[in-house]
C-alpha cells in the first residue's frame, strides 16, 4: 500500500510540473484550438508507453549492453526541443480557426509523441520508478497496471490543460498576446533543450 501511495504521489507531481509537454500542449491549444491540444495530449500519453516498455522489458539489458543509449536519447531530445522552441519563437500570428484539419491533428499527435518520447525528464522519471518496482519483485501485471496509471495521469492532466487553454475567453486573450507568448514559450523550450545539451 505504501508503494502505491508513493507511486501515485511521485507520478502526479512529475506530470503537473511544467516542462516541454506542458508548453507544447498549451501552445497547440491556444494557437489551433481544443482539438489540436487534445491530439497533442494523445500523442504524449501514447509516447509514455515507449518509456514504460523499455523500462519493464529492457531496463537491465539497456544498462548492460547499451549504457550510452540514455545519452543519445538526451541529445536527440535536446535538439528536438531547440527546434520546436525556434519554430514557436518565429511563429507568425494565427488567425481564429473554426476547424482543425486532419493534417493538423496528425501533426499535433506527432509533436506530442516525439516531444514526450524524446524527453529525458520522462525517460529518467519512468526508469527510476520501474527500477525500484523491478527490484521489489513485482509481477508483470502489477507493472503494467502502474504503466496504465502513469499514462492515464498524463492523459487526464494534459486534457485539462488543453481544455483550459482553448476555452474561448482565455484563448482569445492569449491570441491577442500570441506573439509575446510564442516568443516566451519558444525561449523556454530552447533553453530546456540547451540545458539538456550542457548537462
Amino acid at each position: 500500500m505504501n508503494e502505491i501511495r508513493a507511486i501515485v504521489m511521485i507520478t502526479v507531481l512529475a506530470v503537473i510540473s511544467p516542462g516541454a509537454d506542458f508548453a507544447l500542449v498549451s501552445r497547440n491549444s491556444y494557437l489551433y484550438g481544443r482539438q489540436s491540444g487534445l491530439y497533442t495530449t494523445y500523442g504524449i500519453a501514447c509516447a509514455v508507453w515507449i518509456h514504460i516498455g523499455y523500462s519493464v522489458f529492457g531496463l537491465s539489458v539497456l544498462k548492460h549492453y547499451l549504457p550510452n543509449l540514455l545519452s543519445v536519447i538526451q541529445y536527440v531530445g535536446a535538439l528536438y526541443l531547440i527546434y520546436i522552441g525556434y519554430k514557436t519563437f518565429i511563429q507568425l500570428p494565427v488567425v481564429e480557426q473554426s476547424a482543425v484539419s486532419f493534417v493538423q491533428c496528425k501533426q499535433a499527435f506527432r509533436q506530442g509523441f516525439l516531444t514526450n518520447s524524446l524527453n529525458p525528464k520522462t525517460t529518467l522519471f519512468v526508469m527510476s520508478i520501474f527500477a525500484q518496482l523491478l527490484s521489489n519483485q513485482n509481477q508483470m501485471l502489477s507493472l503494467i497496471g502502474y504503466g496504465v496509471f502513469i499514462s492515464t495521469s498524463h492523459l487526464i492532466w494534459f486534457m485539462l490543460v488543453a481544455c483550459f487553454c482553448s476555452t474561448p475567453t482565455i484563448r482569445n486573450q492569449i491570441l491577442q498576446q500570441q506573439k509575446t507568448i510564442n516568443r516566451l514559450i519558444g525561449a523556454i523550450l530552447s533553453c530546456l533543450g540547451l540545458g539538456l545539451l550542457l548537462i
